[in-house]
């Protein structure tokens, strides 16, 4: 009896060990053919991604099924369950719906692709990368390296906007408001030459915008404020994280500019009045 239990336990180990090998594999593999498609062949990693998970999860799954099947007392156990199968399967519906509803928005994801790895995504008030796709979870880096775990049932009821679906390119709205008494017709110059020289600023016009003479950098007044005339410049660049800096950039330049040549940006004026004593009481 001690040695049917010997050889029991060594062949469970074995298929525990055999399943932790083998799921050390397929993310080995997995890992290389990820690399290997991103860095060589610049395909999308995003469904190699999310198989690998899939089946690593099913390697697991099913190696602990058939370590736990060699176990007498749990085939005895697996036959009780089986007896009972219809209200385990009602309360395993209720208690893995979110797990499941989770699962399915991974797998429509990943069909539709809303987003990719390496997308720039904005969700509310959250900005950052996607870095993985899971069973569970999205894996999103924002821009202080922090790591957000959104389940994937959530993203996919959220209003999302990625930064790289369609085309990469961004425009960014320059906006100024000048004082009433400035020059507008050198303050528009000004915006339009310092967009037009950043090294990060690109021509988005089409070859029929430019065969119509259409200006490569469009500026123009866009409201008069109470103490402002506001001007706005469109500037385009290849991709979110350069139209960032190009936005940071312009903003210290033309302000540079715009103090060197007299054009005064206007900040808000308030007049207080204070009500004083009766003159009466003053003189007393």
């Amino acid at each position: 009896m001690e040695q049917e239990d010997f050889i029991l336990m060594g062949t469970v180990a074995g298929i525990v060990v055999a399943t932790i090998v083998l799921a050390y594999l397929v993310n080995r593999v997995f890992r290389r053919l990820i690399r290997r498609s991103t860095d060589i062949l610049k395909n999308d990693p995003t469904n190699y991604q999310f198989l690998h998970h899939t089946i690593t999860a099913l390697v697991y799954v099913v190696g602990f099924s058939l370590a736990l099947y060699q176990i007498p007392s749990m085939r005895t156990m697996s036959s009780s369950i089986l007896a009972g199968a219809g209200i385990l399967a009602v309360a395993a519906g209720f208690a893995s719906q979110h797990a499941l509803g989770n699962i399915i928005s991974g797998i429509f994801i990943v069909i539709f692709k809303p987003f990719r790895i390496g997308d720039r995504l904005r969700i509310r008030d959250l900005f950052g990368t996607v870095e993985d796709i899971t069973l569970r979870h999205t894996v999103i880096r924002d821009f202080h390296n922090d790591r957000i775990l959104i389940p994937n049932s959530v993203i996919s009821d959220e209003v999302i906007v990625n930064a790289d679906f369609g085309e990469d390119k961004t425009c960014r709205h320059l906006e100024f408001g000048i004082s009433y008494d400035s020059d507008i017709d050198r303050a528009k110059q000004i915006m339009r030459e310092e967009v037009m020289k950043h090294p990060l600023h690109i021509d988005s016009r089409s070859p029929e915008q430019v065969m119509n003479g259409d200006p490569e950098v469009v500026v123009r007044v866009i409201s008069l404020g109470d103490s402002s005339v506001n001007i706005r410049a469109w500037a385009w660049a290849n991709n979110y994280m350069d139209g960032f800096v190009l936005n940071c950039d312009l903003l210290e330049s033309i302000k540079k500019r715009f103090d060197k040549e007299g054009i005064e940006i206007p900040f808000p004026h308030r007049t207080l009045v204070q009500k004083g004593k009766p003159v009466e009481m003053q003189k007393k």
